[in-house]
């Protein structure tokens, strides 16, 4: 009898678990070294928050031994993340003030995580950067209107080399993020490189890319059309700005082909996530879509979106992430493409490449750049071979 009750007991435990998928992990630092704050804040920022760096959920409280904790239920799976003091410029660092990888664990029960912070990067030189943008990139705007949000946004542009000369017209990628787009000194980790790659592209494949900076603290909201946890989302209105405002704009000033076919959205993380919907509401308007590495876990109802959305027979979309970005990217975005697929959009018009050990950062987008580039320009046999999946 003893027996019998322990089993059932036992079954209702796992099927309590399996119903949640949650477990508690305690998210907690030895004594941490100095900083120049008055006011101490340490926040926890990862994959499961979108990176955040000041999210308030996730804020590590004092405890009475010098250290900070954060207690939090997640799914079972493996996460990335780092500490900061509320924002990028104040993250944990080596003990001379070099840039740390990104911590990782792999998280199956309740747990306790234990850290230590070696430094802070703010408490160091910041190290030299140069600019590096080529000069077929310039600053088209330092402050253009987004009369949707009431903000303003820097605007970047890259010129094919023979703009000035060849009196052609060209087709035109939209791009998100454009501070790590082609400057590594606006870069917050790196950049792209667009530019050089496109620099080396022959006369009759070069393109327009227009990049429009993120806006800090807006970031997520911006590039999120659905509100989370995380705030309101604002991807609406960004979207109905890149379609009513930018677009029109760069094809009154610019020698651009017009028309969809033509005409893409990219990016990466939140920037994937809101290039893929920003067809799906508009693909009369954007024919092809870049998604790298999409963040489609923060935004489960993009699923019923794309469910529901009407593609033309021309609709692109190109799928690429890294092997190594959690355990939800691979699957999210394979799940994204059969809904694609299911809508009769070909597996060549819909290729979904998953790079092996590649990680969530700019390198990796860099590397998957040429391909996706080779693939929108249609000049490969097939976009399978071109883009294989790396070893």
């Amino acid at each position: 009898m003893t027996k019998k009750i322990f089993f059932c007991a036992f079954l209702v435990f796992c099927q309590n678990f399996l119903l949640s998928g949650q477990v508690k992990v305690i998210f907690k630092t030895t004594k941490i070294p100095a900083s120049k704050d008055a006011d101490i804040h340490l926040f926890l920022a990862g994959d499961f928050n979108g990176w955040n760096p000041a999210d308030n959920a996730s804020e590590m409280l004092p405890d009475n031994a010098g250290g900070y904790s954060v207690t939090k239920s997640l799914p079972a799976g493996s996460y990335n993340f780092k500490i900061t003091r509320g924002s990028w410029e104040k993250v944990e660092s080596t003990a001379t003030g070099g840039m740390t990888g990104n911590r990782s664990a792999g998280i199956t029960q309740d747990t306790t995580i234990t850290m230590t912070v070696a430094g802070w990067q703010d408490n160091f030189p910041k190290p030299e950067k140069k600019h590096t943008a080529s000069a077929n990139v310039h600053i088209m705007a330092e402050q253009f209107d987004i009369p949707q949000l009431g903000r303003q946004r820097r605007v970047w542009i890259y010129l094919p080399p023979d703009y000035a000369t060849s009196g052609k017209k060209y087709p035109v990628i939209y791009m998100h993020d454009g501070q790590n787009l082609f400057d590594d000194y606006t870069s917050g980790y790196g950049e792209w490189g667009v530019d050089e790659i496109m620099d080396k592209m022959p006369a009759k494949d070069q393109c327009i890319i227009v990049g429009v900076d993120h806006g800090g603290q807006y970031r997520i909201s911006e590039y999120d059309p659905y509100d989370t946890k995380y705030g309101k989302g604002q991807g609406d209105a960004y979207v109905d700005f890149l379609v009513k405002n930018l677009k029109p704009y760069i094809d009154l000033h610019y020698r651009t082909k017009k028309d969809p076919q033509h005409t893409t959205v990219a990016g990466s993380s939140m920037g994937g996530l809101i290039s893929l919907y920003a067809l799906l509401k508009y693909p009369d308007v954007f024919g092809n879509a870049g998604v790298f590495s999409p963040a489609f876990w923060l935004s489960p109802d993009l699923f019923r979106y794309a469910e529901k959305a009407r593609l033309k027979k021309y609709s692109r979309m190109y799928f690429v992430c890294g092997g190594a970005e959690g355990d939800t990217m691979v699957p999210d975005m394979e799940k994204m493409a059969g809904i694609i697929r299911a809508k009769g959009v070909s597996a060549q018009n819909s290729p979904e490449l998953v790079v092996k050990g590649a990680k969530h950062n700019e390198k990796q987008w860099n590397g998957d750049f040429p391909a996706f580039y080779s693939w929108l320009s249609a000049r490969s046999e097939s976009p399978h071979k071109s883009g294989s999946p790396k070893e």
